[in-house]
Formats: C-alpha cells, sequence, structure tokens
C-alpha cells in the first residue's frame, strides 16, 4: 500500500520540524517536504502532488486559508487540513469554504494526527473533537453562522489586503503579484470602499482580527 505523501506549511521552523517527526512516527505516512509561507505551499503542492497538506493559517504573504483555495482550485486530489490555534467558528467556516477538508488544533496528539490523514485519504471529513465541541455549543447556544466581511473581497482582493497590512508598498505588491501600480491601487480603493476603512491603520487592525495576520512574531498559532 501507497504511503500517504504530506506536505507541512508552517512558517515557524521549529513547528514544522516537530510536525515532521511527529508524521514521520505514523505507520504508513512520508513527509515530502515542509514550506514556510502560502505561496511556497501551492508551489510545492504543484510540483510534488502531496495526498494531504498540513496547513497553518497565520503565514506572510499567502495566509494558510487562501493558499488552501489556490491548491485546491489547481492541484486537484490533493487534500488540506488545517493545523492552526484558532478554534472559532469564523475560522472553520472560511477554511472549509476554501476547499478545507480537516481541521486540527494544534496540540493535538499523534493519534489525533494519524486518524485525521487517514480520514481524508479515505474522502472523508476531520475536525478535532474541541473544534466539533465549540461548534456545536455555539449552534446550541443559537448561533448564526455568518459569513466573514472578508467574503466581500474576491481572493486577489484578501491577497492584496494581506500584504498591505504586512507592510508592502503598492510597487511592492505589483512587482510581488505581476501586476500593475495602476491595478494594485483599484484594488486598494475596492477594498477600502466595500470594507469601509479608510486607512491603513485601519485596514491592518482588520486584518489581525481576521487571523490574515499576527501582530507578535513568536505567535503559535
Amino acid at each position: 500500500m501507497n504511503p500517504i505523501r504530506v506536505l507541512i506549511a508552517d512558517d515557524h521552523q521549529l513547528v514544522a520540524a516537530g510536525l515532521r517527526l511527529m508524521v514521520e512516527k505514523i505507520p504508513g505516512t512520508l513527509v515530502v517536504g515542509e514550506v514556510f509561507n502560502g505561496r511556497e505551499a501551492l508551489a510545492a503542492a504543484v510540483s510534488v502532488r502531496p495526498d494531504v497538506v498540513l496547513m497553518d493559517i497565520s503565514m506572510r504573504d499567502l495566509n494558510g486559508i487562501e493558499a488552501t483555495r489556490h491548491i485546491v482550485a489547481e492541484v486537484p486530489g490533493v487534500r488540506v487540513v488545517i493545523l492552526s490555534s484558532h478554534e472559532s467558528e469564523d475560522f472553520v467556516h472560511r477554511s472549509v469554504r476554501a476547499g478545507a477538508v480537516g481541521y486540527l488544533v494544534k496540540g493535538a496528539a499523534s493519534q489525533e494526527l494519524a486518524s485525521a490523514l487517514n480520514a481524508v485519504v479515505r474522502g472523508e471529513m476531520y475536525f478535532s473533537p474541541s473544534v466539533v465541541r465549540h461548534l456545536t455549543a455555539g449552534l446550541a447556544g443559537g448561533a448564526q453562522i455568518r459569513s466573514s466581511a472578508l467574503e466581500a473581497l474576491t481572493a486577489r482582493q484578501r491577497e492584496i489586503l494581506q500584504l498591505i497590512a504586512e507592510g508592502n508598498s503598492t510597487k511592492e505588491i505589483a512587482h510581488l503579484l505581476g501586476l500593475s501600480v495602476k491595478t494594485v491601487e483599484t484594488h486598494r480603493a475596492v477594498i477600502m470602499d466595500r470594507l469601509d476603512i479608510r486607512d491603513v491603520p485601519g485596514l491592518v487592525v482588520f486584518a489581525i482580527r481576521n487571523g490574515l495576520i499576527e501582530i507578535d512574531p513568536d505567535k503559535d498559532g
């Protein structure tokens, strides 16, 4: 039986290394790469065609949710499992809408990770029990599943929002994404209009609140 080929995407190299050790201890698995941001994850998924990508959410340049959206669209058959410290309904719903088939909370035991890997390669979905309890409690309390304000933006606009919030200039964003400066400026104006935010500090706060960027460089989420 062929091993489950796993790609690890996490912007902390120590976390990625720890994940590699956990995965390698699971019988019938093979780590085929470690990458440290969403763009590297997309490139590696296209190149090595893993069975499963273990994807962090908060990564520079392209966050894990948007990277998931790209991978699912461009590399059919690859399953993405989000592995993050975020447990809120919004993060889980956004991940699933992007195409993720699993959501694990960081700190999960190796047995849970093994269960998740085996489930998703069988075509099933897998969520950490703590995530399921959290979602169930929210629904039992009458919480409504709502669309994130981010969904008012296109995938390209969400990429640009993250890059703006990370401090990139318009010229730097244009170069990174292969767009004209004018196109980036137009996207920026639309982003501000749709979010009803009128300055860059406001965009930064919005990006932090929605998990696009993190202010603590030593975060574990």
